[in-house]
């Protein structure tokens, strides 16, 4: 659980937030709290990985600094969400890449690199290496084989990691049933598709300053709608080699080239969008201890997309050998680095949206 001050700090901030109720209309975060008469660790922490980060409520507040109250909703809640990634983190003996985040990426992905490149160096022919390749066919540097098995071994350890956390989390919250609908209905998978709760109540998130905007909005659906679409021309490049036998390199207007480059444009405004966003954000409003998770993640995913259009950019000249495994040790580094950085906000916001939405019903009444 995070500490006893922290989760204090937070109680106090609701008791006062309870009390004013002006922020409700903001996001999924105070409506959730108004149902509630005092709050427990869980409660705190569900409320902190439900929260957005918007930085509205803390611009809007009659009582943040210089009050005397000191309401600063997103900060305190930053600090708890970063203790929840550590507390359910799986396996468990991982969960110190999460202090030091910003370092442990590039330490895995320099690692990643050195690996691939090594493993390149030992297994392939230089001359194959270091020549351009009819079509620019990737596998006859790399076989099919090793990149499916070798990076769907890796994919799969991801994703385990992610659920088992995800799991953890979830059986934390332990649903009130007091407040509890057996059945959520459709509206989390809207509210996370359409990222709802980055309106900051309509007219945008005030971040990073004063000024309400919808750029963090439109910057998140850039990287995570980005980030589904390569997952999308992954999945159909593997749909087109084992079920209809198509071996790549695919034509420059298939299926698999157009989702991906679609997804890596994406994947290159996104991230570059919501780096400049920090770098100007008012300290104020979240952590800074946690610029380095933040920003490490943000660089490896835009450092997987560019390496990816050098990559098909130049993949009939001799240059590609090169480019595909410092694409590889690029996209490992992301891969391993997926259930202990900032991408697990995702998963765990998922899981808080999911608990509210069980809370209010289907048709978003009270539930219970």
């Amino acid at each position: 659980m995070p500490s006893n001050s922290i989760l204090t700090e937070a109680d106090r901030i609701m008791t006062i937030c309870n009390a004013c109720r002006y922020c409700e209309g903001h996001c999924a975060v105070f409506p959730a709290m108004e149902r509630r008469l005092a709050f427990t660790p869980t409660d705190l922490t569900f409320l902190a990985n439900l929260c957005h980060n918007c930085g509205s409520c803390y611009h809007h507040c009659q009582y943040s600094e210089p009050h005397e109250f000191d309401v600063n909703v997103p900060a305190v809640f930053s600090q708890i969400r970063a203790e929840t990634y550590r507390e359910f983190a799986w396996p468990g003996f991982l969960a110190g890449l999460f202090d030091r985040n910003g370092l442990a990426a590039g330490i895995i992905l320099v690692a990643s690199l050195i690996l691939v490149t090594v493993l390149a160096i030992l297994l392939v022919n230089p001359d194959v290496l270091f020549a351009a390749q009819p079509g620019g066919n990737f596998y006859a540097v790399v076989p099919h084989k090793v990149m499916a098995y070798g990076f769907g071994s890796v994919g799969l350890f991801v994703v385990i990691s992610l659920v088992m956390s995800a799991a953890k989390f979830s059986r934390h919250l332990r649903p009130d049933p007091a407040r509890n609908s057996p059945s959520a209905g459709l509206r989390p998978f809207a509210d996370i598709l359409s990222m709802r709760n980055l309106k900051g109540g309509g007219d945008g998130c005030t971040y990073p300053d004063e000024t309400p905007s919808h750029a963090r909005r439109w910057f998140h659906h850039l990287t995570f709608y980005g980030f589904a679409l390569c997952f999308a021309a992954t999945s159909i490049g593997t749909v087109y080699h084992y079920l209809f036998g198509w071996s790549a390199p695919y034509g420059w207007f298939s299926l698999p080239i157009i989702s991906g480059s679609l997804g890596g444009i994406g994947l290159l405004i996104g991230p570059a969008g919501l780096l400049w966003l920090k770098m100007r954000a008012d300290p104020q409003v979240g952590d800074p201890k946690r610029f380095a998770m933040d920003s490490a993640f943000i660089l490896l995913l835009g450092l997987t997309s560019l390496t990816g259009f050098l990559l098909l950019g130049l993949r009939e000249t001799a240059a590609m050998g090169v480019l595909l495994i410092v694409h590889l040790g690029v996209v490992l580094g992301l891969f391993l680095t997926l259930p202990y950085g900032k991408f697990v906000h995702a998963v765990y916001r998922s899981v808080a949206l999911f608990h509210e939405a069980r809370e209010k019903g289907p048709n978003g009444g009270s539930g219970g």
